[in-house]
């Protein structure tokens, strides 16, 4: 294929085994033709590999083997698509069902090279029963990384789809609790602190017996443990989710994370849109109801009066927290998990100075938006 025109095909091959697999202790790789693209990426510090790593789980699958699982990549499999790529739906010859992910967007073929390395050495390690598990890789004619299939769909496809009945409130608790503890498991448990730059409905799968999972990590970054947090361009992700001080000056830590979840539970709270038809987003419509203290106010009307009330104080106060404008001001992720999991709520020790109470509640309604931004519209993400 053109766009790999770059590699010989046994060189990527011995790249994979080395920044992977760590397998090249045993294997010599030999300098022959088509070293050129790895001389180029292995410079790349892509894979954050350590001495205690182990050997992961995936594997290499033929592009035979994936071609006949989704029928060709037949249009009826098609599951998912964004700005970065496309998901398919297939079956195994074992029967068991699958993601592919075929990786589209790169503004050169090196560049996609990287940006599949790269998501492919953050997710390949990472273990987590709320974080979507990597089945395996295919480099054949085209990039494809392979996943277990959700049955269930994302998050945003049952709070959304006004065709089916509403989701219980059981269901959405659950979920809430589910995507912190994946999301605190990227913060805190990886042997490296992956910030996922695109937490939102969309990108949260659920699992048969609705356990979430993250997913999609095409824009995720490492954050070395030295580094307070990262200077990103172009700014990428998605309308009502992007904490203020990435938006406007391209930071990006934990805190970035912690914003995006805090839209994600007013969301499972309330039903609506990040941003809704009229441009309002969700942050400036709760905002009056959270101050007030009237949390009664965002219950999602299809629920009517069935949801657990502690429960909802519990959400809407974390949510309140994790979409404070001043980064300063938000929670962490293991904060975020003893306000929704431990008995006792201390309240007091959130309270923010008059002066920073005062400061302009951020809503995106209020920006006007660049239209050769980067920024992607509400449900361009793919989903597996």
């Amino acid at each position: 294929m053109a766009h790999l025109s770059l590699l010989r095909k046994n060189s990527f091959k011995r790249l994979f085994s080395a920044s992977i697999s760590r397998r090249s202790a045993e294997e010599e790789t030999p300098k022959q033709d088509g070293s050129l693209m790895h001389e180029n990426i292995k410079t790349l510090d892509i894979f954050p590999v350590t001495e205690q790593c182990q050997k992961p789980t995936w594997k290499c699958f033929s592009y035979e083997e994936i071609f006949e699982a989704t029928n060709g990549f037949h249009k009826e499999n098609l599951v998912g698509r964004g700005g970065y790529a496309e998901v398919y739906r297939g079956v195994l010859k074992t029967g068991e069902v699958i993601a592919v992910k075929r990786l589209m967007r790169a503004s050169s073929d090196e560049q996609k090279v990287k940006d599949f390395l790269t998501e492919l050495g953050t997710i390949g390690h990472v273990h987590h029963p709320n974080v979507s598990a990597l089945l395996g890789c295919c480099i054949d004619n085209d990039l494809h990384l392979i996943f277990e299939f959700s049955i269930r769909g994302s998050v945003s496809s049952l709070l959304h789809d006004e065709s089916t009945p509403p989701l219980g409130w059981k269901v959405r608790y659950k979920i809430a609790i589910g995507t912190a503890r994946g999301l605190h498991y990227l913060h805190k448990g990886c042997q490296r602190r992956i910030i996922h730059r695109d937490i939102k409905a969309s990108n949260v799968l659920l699992t048969a017996n609705f356990e979430p999972q993250i997913s999609d990590f095409g824009l995720a970054k490492w954050l070395p443990s030295q580094w307070t947090h990262h200077s990103v361009k172009p700014i990428e992700g998605t309308l009502g989710y992007l904490a203020p001080e990435y938006f406007m000056h391209g930071i990006v830590d934990e805190k970035t994370d912690v914003f995006a979840f805090g839209v994600l539970l007013l969301e499972i709270i309330s039903g609506r849109q990040p941003v809704d038809g009229s441009h309002l987003s969700l942050i400036t419509w709760a905002k009056p109801h959270l101050n007030e203290g009237n949390m009664k106010m965002l219950i999602d009307d299809r629920l009517g009066s069935e949801y657990d009330a502690q429960q909802l104080e519990r959400l809407a106060l974390t949510a309140s927290l994790c979409i404070r404008p001043s980064a300063t001001w938000r929670p962490s992720m293991s904060e975020v998990l003893e306000l929704l999991e431990k008995d006792e709520m201390i309240i007091e020790r959130w309270k923010m100075p008059d002066q920073e109470e005062e400061e302009e509640f951020w809503g995106f309604d209020d920006l006007e938006c660049d239209s050769s931004s980067s920024i992607s519209p509400l449900n361009s993400s793919d989903s597996s």
